[in-house]
């Protein structure tokens, strides 16, 4: 079948003649061995491996291949051209694998091969995408054409039949939930110095440093330091936050000297920036003036290996005994990729019950691009955001559409953006794209599931008898990474995480984990109308623009992961993509090494087809090296994926098993224990913005 395979690529390369072909990439002026400037040296690089991954169809394949052997024997581009050698052949390694054990697939391969074949067939530009859809991505299959019916079928996937609402739900969330949130930091801008910025000379000093060292992590849209205060999502969201508690106080949800406790991780790019974070934020929180309803607690990794250091593991030896628990609680931490600040953010609440505040029952999690659009909430929904959260569907049971028993012991709530909400609170986020498909998009869809099921699952209302937000609702699979929140009963007894290595979709994956625990699935319960505002492009432009190649990037190695981790927690993959299909399962792929370097050639060529030879040479230089890393994480039977996750997994249980015994201890007034409640509140009294001076 490898020569269907490399037909259906050389259709999507081949020379242009007559009428404009509908992929609209022509790569005959992209492989150009004579080229000696960097940024044509990696276009020719990537031209050269879409060139021979099509096989002899195409003219040029044998000079392509002899391009990219002799750049293997260079310095300067060896690691670029031996991650498209090593392409070419994982590619046609997992193409033979998945026919082999996949007649279905084999055979979509074939007719793909066969139609695509055609000129005449070329001109039909929805089904050209049909068609390679349906071998590199099926989960968009039929959507557009079908749309409704998909939507109608996703909603009754989806419905739950309640047996019992939470007799015992929040009533009052200003005192009941624990907030959280992530900072993000990441330098500057390079067009500005930093000894320009408004910040003391100990933050110039360590910026300078900084801007020398190797990036470690990417982030969406990071605060850059130094930023302006009206683009500082720290200073946005929290204070978007103190407004929504003045408006609950008018309603009569909140006493008048209710003040909310929010927790916030931070997170970095650049090595030396942790030395700096907490300051920073203690600066910008000082210069706007502080906050007044908010008690704000800033946690940096330092201030997380302190309590793994003086409290989770003296409580573990005193009261679990066994070997030394601290490397199994490296997972106690916020320093890393956006999973394990995410499992971070939901685990500490329950820390937090046990040795600070015991009325606390759920938390919380906002982005800080996001606020509580108050007025709109009331007027559309209904309700406002504190009424939501007294829902009795958070905690309900119930059962899913198979007839599974499921505790809806998570909440999630949808987004609307900033520029759509004058037409309706209940504008989706994500819509339909109706446009043109861009090359890279033949292979890899996501916006279409994406847009499909925030349609079926996070815009539906409980307006009628067949769901009645009463005897059914709908629980989510399809969440976002702020406006979602945990019962901590739910939290204690289900032991959900994301695994550290998940850079992108870390929400998705919170799901993952409990999957394979036997009996009662925790579920997320979907709370309509809890739609918080989304207004990342009102103030965050500039870092979104610095960051759009790292998410890029990160959203092929997603692809990589979830595949990896897929497989892992069921041998029946096909079985796991169904539950969380279409849009989180689409991430799952038979062959996801070939979507992963035919998404990432395209785009690379798209780049350079429109003249940006610059993001090209960064887009291929970064990428060569982040996706090389990624395929050796995913790498074998006991890959270092599986065992991070089964390490991970044994963490977070032994977490929650110190958290049980330390809280039996401190019912019994054990001395220790309450040692230990005691320097836990002074560490984290010293994480306080608050005491801090301000």
């Amino acid at each position: 079948m490898l020569e269907e395979f490399k037909s259906i690529v050389y259709a999507l390369i081949r020379p242009k003649q007559g009428a404009v072909f509908p992929i609209a990439l022509d790569l005959t002026q992209q492989f150009d061995e004579e080229r000696t400037d960097k940024a044509g040296i990696a276009q020719t690089l990537n031209a050269a491996f879409l060139t021979v991954v099509a096989g002899q169809n195409h003219q040029a394949a044998s000079s392509a291949l002899g391009f990219l052997t002799r750049m293997a024997e260079s310095p300067e581009w060896r690691d670029a051209a031996e991650f498209y050698l090593s392409g070419i052949e994982r590619t046609r390694h997992e193409i033979k694998t998945a026919c082999r054990l996949d007649s279905e697939f084999a055979d979509r391969l074939e007719t793909a091969s066969t139609w695509l074949s055609n000129k005449e067939n070329l001109e039909k530009r929805q089904k050209v995408a049909e068609h390679f859809w349906s071998v590199f991505f099926p989960e968009a299959n039929s959507l557009r054409t079908h749309w409704k019916e998909h939507s109608e079928d996703l909603r009754k996937k989806r419905t739950v039949a309640i047996t019992q609402l939470n007799e015992t739900p929040i009533i009052d969330p200003a005192r009941q939930i624990l907030f959280t949130a992530n900072v993000l930091l990441t330098l500057p801008p390079a067009s500005k110095s930093a000894d320009a910025l408004p910040l003391s000379e100990h933050l110039r000093k360590t910026l300078r440093l900084a801007k020398s060292e190797p990036q470690l992590y990417w982030y969406d849209h990071p605060i850059q330091i130094g930023v302006a205060p009206e683009k500082n999502e720290v200073l946005y969201g929290l204070r978007g936050l103190e407004d929504a508690l003045e408006f609950e106080r008018t309603r009569g949800n909140a006493t008048n000297d209710a003040k909310l406790t929010c927790l916030l991780s931070v997170s970095v790019t650049h090595h030396s920036l942790k030395t700096i974070a907490r300051r920073y934020i203690e600066e910008e929180f000082t210069k706007a003036g502080g906050l007044h309803n908010i008690e704000v607690y800033v946690f940096s990794e330092a201030d997380t290996r302190r309590l793994v250091d003086d409290i989770l593991a003296p409580a573990a030896i005193r009261y679990l005994g066994g070997a030394d628990p601290q490397e199994l609680l490296t997972v106690f931490g916020v320093d890393g990729e956006y999973g394990r600040h995410y499992s971070f953010l939901k685990a500490i609440a329950a820390f937090w019950q046990i040795v600070m505040e015991p009325e606390i029952k759920a938390t919380f999690k906002i982005d800080l691009d996001q606020v509580f659009p108050q007025k709109e909430l009331v007027e559309q929904a209904g309700a406002s955001a504190f009424e939501h959260f007294t829902t009795p569907l958070w905690g309900a049971q119930g059962f899913d559409s198979a007839g599974r028993p499921i505790e809806l012991g998570l909440i999630a709530g949808a987004l609307v953006n900033e520029g759509d909400i004058g037409k309706s609170l209940f504008t989706p986020d994500v819509g339909a794209p109706n446009r043109d498909l861009f090359p890279d998009e033949h292979i890899f869809f996501s916006m279409l599931p994406q847009a499909l099921s925030t349609e079926a699952e996070m815009m539906t209302r409980y307006s009628s008898l067949a769901l009645d937000g009463k005897r059914t609702c709908i629980q989510r699979v399809h969440v976002t990474g702020g406006t979602n929140g945990i019962l901590i009963s739910s939290l204690r007894h289900h032991r959900p995480f994301t695994p550290s290595f998940f850079g992108r979709a870390e929400d998705q994956a919170y799901i993952f984990s409990v999957y394979p625990n036997p009996g009662v699935k925790l579920a997320y319960a979907h709370k309509d109308g809890l739609i918080m505002r989304h207004d990342k492009k009102a103030f965050a432009q500039e870092a979104i623009q610095s960051a759009h190649i790292g998410k890029l990037l990160g959203d092929y190695v997603r692809i990589l992961f979830f595949s990896a981790y897929g497989s892992i927690l069921d041998d029946n993959i096909s079985r796991l993509k169904d539950s969380f299909d279409p849009f989180t399962g689409c991430f799952i792929s038979k062959i996801p090494a070939t979507v992963v370097y035919l998404r990432f050639a395209l785009k690379a060529a798209s780049f350079f087809a429109e003249g940006q030879d610059e993001q090209g040479l960064a887009f291929i230089t970064d990428g060569a090296r982040r996706i090389a890393t990624a395929l050796e994480f995913v790498q074998g039977e006991d890959s270092p994926l599986k065992r991070q996750y089964v390490k991970e997994r044994r963490g977070w249980d032994l977490y929650y098993d110190i958290l049980s015994v330390l809280e039996d201890a401190l019912t019994e007034n054990d001395h220790f224990a309450l040692d230990l409640q005691h320097k836990a509140k002074l560490i984290i009294g010293e994480c306080s913005v608050h005491a801090r001076g301000q």
